[in-house]
């Protein structure tokens, strides 16, 4: 019995022996398998990497690129566009205007009463709306169709008020795509951008088609300006505050716009206007510099995208793009290890994972990053330990630090191609106009950008730029260009 038992013993130890061995050797290999993913996102961070010095070779490229787009069609990748926009309003206008504002996640229609005088703006009945996703991809007449029958219900709502006597309605579209203009009411599509493949659209006069559409309802209104966002916000700033002379977007996509001196837009010499300035609409999602930091996983999100090789610079800073990026730093790491479970594979589904997440991720304060935890258990992925999610959320600061102060090295370029960079002359007050959700919702990015701005142009220039929200700005400030461009 003895030597039965020592055998039993020993069988035990050997085999306490083996269960430990394999204890030790997973492990290890979980240990290799977190350093791998660590060292994933430290090598994205250094990808990132955004330094002030770096910054202000993008500033550089951005002004020289702005040079180029003025002087010759095609001679930049920024398409430099005449908006015909020259006579900003000024507070006098007077009467009851409408917009509607087709963007890349909603569309928004909304009155504006103005009575003369600065102070007596009132934004009547403002109606919010997702775009159906249907309609992104459809036809030419489905969608202005769509858009003239939005209209109808809005002016139905609103009863005989506003119309009284039978005066026809006067309508900004606000329209957030690049388009070449002939007029201020008037210019064909250029392109697509922010997801929308309507391909039959390019090249046709965009007001002529909502015009027809609403002809066709039998409205009688009337399409009297077509107004990129960003010329809308730059609109509102000015009408508030003369010295903003700058506008820029941060929504699904982004682009900027500004008041250029005419004599420096030499690839139309000769063109004149009263004020001798106009609105340049630079269109600079598609700027693109070697110096701006691009990693693999940008790489491959515009060789998948639907416009590859194209919108470089917006599909780092844009709205749209953000959590995609986010995505794919996730996707990686569950690739090379187990930390997210068998739920992982839906991070292999583009798009899956929304800025406004990421955003919300990000801004998560709770000791335990509780809502963290909800969106991963809302996309199907749950139990995922605590130091995982704590590297989430590093990965969404990562991501929208570098693109907030890529988008303030975007208007550092702006201020220094019109001389309010504090170089070329005595510095003067310069209002900067920003609109979109990625700006007004997402508080890190905001902070990220204000303060890349005032490293780039130091603390004794910065003092003299402001940085002012334009909540729905574009709509709102189509509407004032349509009043002005009319009483002018």
């Amino acid at each position: 019995m003895g030597k039965v038992a020592v055998a039993f013993a020993s069988a035990a130890v050997v085999a306490a022996c083996s269960v430990a061995a394999v204890m030790v050797r997973r492990r290890v290999k979980s240990r290799r398998k977190w350093r791998t993913v660590v060292e994933i996102v430290k090598e994205f961070e250094e990808g990132c990497d955004a330094p002030v010095g770096r910054l202000r070779h993008v500033v550089d490229a951005m002004a020289v690129e702005m040079h180029a787009g003025l002087a010759s069609e095609g001679g930049s990748k920024l398409k430099m566009l005449l908006t015909y926009v020259h006579d900003l309003p000024n507070g006098t206008e007077k009467g009851t205007y409408y917009a509607l504002h087709l963007g890349g996640t909603y569309f928004r229609i909304l009155r504006v009463h103005l009575g003369g005088e600065r102070s007596y703006l009132d934004v009547q009945d403002v109606e919010r709306h997702p775009i159906p996703s249907h309609l992104m991809n459809s036809t030419s007449e489905v969608l202005f169709n769509f858009l003239a029958f939005s209209l109808e219900r809005f002016i139905q709502k609103e009863g005989n008020e506003s119309n009284s006597q039978g005066v026809k309605r006067e309508l900004a579209f606000t329209f957030s795509f690049p388009v070449k203009h002939t007029c201020i009411s008037s210019g064909v599509l250029i392109k697509w951008t922010k997801g929308f493949e309507i391909s039959e659209m390019v090249g046709k006069d965009i007001a002529e088609c909502l015009q027809g559409a609403l002809n066709r309802r039998g409205l009688d209104i009337h399409v009297a300006a077509l107004v990129n966002d960003t010329v809308g916000a730059l609109s509102l700033g000015y009408y508030h505050d003369p010295d903003t002379v700058v506008a820029v977007v941060f929504g699904t996509g982004s682009n900027a716009c500004y008041l250029e001196r005419t004599d420096a837009i030499i690839k139309c010499q000769g063109l004149l206007t009263t004020s001798g300035s106009m609105v340049v609409n630079m269109e600079w999602g598609n700027f693109w510099s070697s110096h701006l930091p691009r990693t693999a996983y940008d790489i491959d999100l515009d060789a998948e995208s639907s416009n590859p090789n194209d919108m470089g610079f917006e599909k780092m800073i844009a709205g749209l793009y953000l959590g995609d990026i986010v995505r794919r730093v996730i996707l990686r790491m569950s690739q090379e290890s187990d930390i997210f479970g068998p739920s992982s594979s839906v991070f292999s589904q583009p798009y899956v994972l929304r800025t406004n997440s990421v955003s919300a991720m990000h801004e998560d304060d709770t000791p335990e990053l509780q809502e963290v935890a909800r969106i991963l258990k809302d996309l199907g992925v749950s139990d995922v330990p605590l130091k995982v999610r704590k590297l989430m959320v590093k990965i969404c600061d990562v991501v929208t630090r570098r693109a907030g102060r890529l988008a303030a090295a975007g208007i550092a370029g702006i201020l220094k191609k019109i001389g309010r960079d504090g170089e070329m002359q005595m510095q003067r007050r310069t209002v900067v106009g920003v609109e979109g959700g990625l700006y007004m919702k997402y508080t890190m990015f905001r902070e990220y950008m204000e303060e890349a701005l005032v490293e780039i142009l130091g603390e004794e220039v910065s003092q003299y730029v402001v940085v002012k929200a334009m909540e729905d700005g574009s709509s709102i400030g189509s509407a004032l260009l349509v009043a002005s461009s009319l009483q002018s």
